[in-house]
């Protein structure tokens, strides 16, 4: 593990390698809670069909869609159940891989997209809504470039909405336990966290923002912060899951949040 600068280039590329290495062993663990067609925003369970943060379900139908880092496309899929034109973009051609994969067994096809979330390949003013769910924006060195590129490619008055770690965890050890609620890291130091190999070359790189500079890169980009959503931790845990998920625990969840989910739209 280091704490180093990691720019674009060098933060893309391991991002591409780990999740596409990464791929088959992420959805055998979190494939039955994420679902091959169910739109879940975080771990806290916070489904879109509950809490309508695209807005109203029935606008949605025929409405242009582009999920930023789908991954599996799980939440692409629901969409699509209803009634939605969703295309899918990821970085990883072994998430992507997974998402045909989900295509089959359910009937639903998500015409997918390769590329970086900081070059979206779509003309401007052409999706009526874009979103992600923790896909992307935590990985990459530049998001205010994605930003600026999902502004660009939103017709006016669409909604943008995406989910993220909540800043405030960067100050505690990513450990789901007691000793993730003792602060170990400062919450202003944006150094980024890195896995490396043995010649020094980043494999696995996320980067932090404060809500300050999340706030920033949206307003920045000319898009209008709506509302900050934080998930808080279901008192009971539904479907017999596993209550914990990486970091995300109920000790650690009932006592602050683990997900900021950013409900902001191209002005008029």
């Amino acid at each position: 593990m280091a704490r180093r600068a990691v720019g674009p280039e060098e933060s893309s590329a391991a991002s591409r390698a780990w999740w596409d290495a990464d791929a088959d062993e992420y959805q055998a663990e979190h494939g039955t809670f994420l679902g091959d067609d169910d739109f879940v925003w975080c771990p806290e369970r916070l489904r879109e069909a509950d809490a309508h943060l695209l807005g109203d379900p029935a606008a949605l139908r025929g409405a242009r869609v582009l999920e930023v880092g789908c991954g599996a496309a799980s939440c692409s899929r629901w969409l699509a159940r209803a009634g939605a034109r969703v295309v899918g973009l990821d970085l990883s051609a072994g998430m992507l891989r997974h998402s045909r994969a989900a295509d089959g067994r359910t009937g639903v096809v998500v015409p997918l997209v390769q590329a970086d979330a900081g070059a979206i390949p779509l003309r401007d003013g052409s999706v009526d809504v874009a979103f992600s769910a923790f896909g992307a924006i935590p990985f990459v060195a530049d998001p205010a470039a994605v930003m600026r590129e999902v502004a660009r490619v939103l017709r006016p008055g669409a909604p943008w909405v995406f989910a993220v770690n909540h800043p405030m965890r960067w100050m505690f050890p990513d450990d789901p336990g007691p000793d993730g609620l003792t602060v170990s890291q400062p919450y202003f130091d944006r150094t980024p966290y890195a896995e490396v190999d043995e010649d020094g070359r980043a494999v696995y790189v996320e980067h932090h923002r404060t809500l300050g500079d999340r706030v920033a890169d949206v307003v920045g980009a000319g898009l209008v912060l709506e509302r900050l959503v934080e998930p808080e931790w279901p008192d009971e845990w539904p479907d017999g899951l596993d209550a914990v998920w990486g970091q995300w625990s109920p000790l650690r969840g009932r006592l602050f949040p683990g997900t900021a989910i950013f409900c902001c739209r191209r002005p008029w």
